[in-house]
């Protein structure tokens, strides 16, 4: 197996506010709305559904209002996870979501598409894209 290889996306909002936004990231019902089917915390693991498919994933790193950290549980151990980052441009007032993780190389661009397509439908829910 090859090494997974680390990305960083960035998604710009205009017109939103952060508490909303780190709502939608970090509870069951902001990541169900957008992430995945249904999304259920027990302590610090959440456990996401895709239709008849679960994953769990470990929050390994919080920092309010700014940043999430989660590991794949599969992915324990190593220096793999996927995280959040709440930025504020004060300049222009927009806030953007980076959006880090990884994926093997081969699959770099599909990883690319989903979270694209997983961003377009949290701008949605947010009332950002109609």
């Amino acid at each position: 197996m090859m090494d997974k290889k680390k990305f960083h996306i960035e998604y710009i909002f205009d017109n939103v506010s952060i508490k909303s936004l780190w709502n939608q990231i970090t509870t069951p019902p902001g990541l169900s709305s957008w992430f995945a089917d249904d999304v259920v915390i027990r302590d610090k693991v959440y456990t996401f559904r895709w239709k008849k498919d679960y994953q769990e994933a470990t929050k390994v790193q919080e920092l309010p209002e700014e940043k999430v950290r989660y590991q794949w549980d599969e992915d324990y151990g190593s220096p793999y996870y996927f995280e959040f980052l709440i930025r504020t441009y004060e300049l222009t007032g927009a806030t953007s979501l980076e959006i880090t993780d990884f994926a093997e190389p081969e699959d770099l661009k599909d990883s690319i598409h989903l979270w694209d397509s997983q961003v377009e439908q949290l701008k949605r829910t947010l009332g950002i894209l109609v």
